[in-house]
């Protein structure tokens, strides 16, 4: 369910915007994106696990605020992660 640490490091060196970033809105979505991918896979065959569909909520919240921080502080860049990432909206 959750990423391995050789495709986190992957995102990190994708969507990093300086050497050695790891907590930009960039890199923080892009790592929830996955995490988001992955768990909606297991909830496709897992339809009653309620805690985990809690969990996979909350992310999707997360990623909604980090979105909406980079929308307000930089709109070219929040524009430029979406469409990277494939996100709607």
């Amino acid at each position: 369910m959750s990423i391995t640490a050789e495709r986190k490091q992957e995102l990190i060196g994708e969507f990093q915007s300086g050497n050695g970033d790891t907590g930009s809105p960039e890199v923080q979505v892009a790592i929830l994106t996955e995490r988001i991918a992955n768990l909606t896979e297991h909830m496709k065959t897992h339809k009653k696990d309620f805690h985990s569909r809690r969990g996979l909520l909350m992310m999707v919240g997360q990623r909604r605020r980090l979105l909406d921080y980079l929308k307000k502080k930089n709109d070219g860049r929040y524009e430029e992660l979406v469409k990277r990432l494939g996100i709607r909206r």
